[in-house]
């Protein structure tokens, strides 16, 4: 067997091995999220939920006509909470789904 050809042979369980072990992205951060806005006087955005308690750790809140992304049907809703991208500071965190409006409106 020539020297490359038994290099890849040496190579190739380590790279699908690699491949398996990668960790996948967040649902959420797979599809650039549309452009909407904040339609409720404040919500408040939160870093996560948690499926047995809610929402978890407040980062800010957002008021009305704030510029925030996500996509129906591509990014996650729990319980009624959306996984939403806020453009101000750029950051992924989650707000009432009833808060989000105005897509394409900006």
């Amino acid at each position: 067997m020539p020297l490359l050809g038994r290099a890849l042979a040496l190579a190739a369980p380590a790279l699908a091995t690699a491949a398996l072990l990668q960790i996948p992205a967040p649902a959420h951060a797979a599809v650039v999220p549309d452009h909407a806005v904040i339609i409720c006087q404040s919500a408040s955005f939160y870093a996560n939920y948690d499926s047995s308690s809610g929402p978890t750790g407040l980062v800010r809140t957002l008021y009305y006509g704030d510029k925030v992304g996500h996509t129906r049907g591509a990014h996650p809703v729990y319980n009624g909470w959306a996984a939403t991208f806020d453009f101000g500071p750029n950051d992924w965190g989650y707000v009432r789904d009833e808060c989000i409006g105005g897509y394409g409106s900006w």
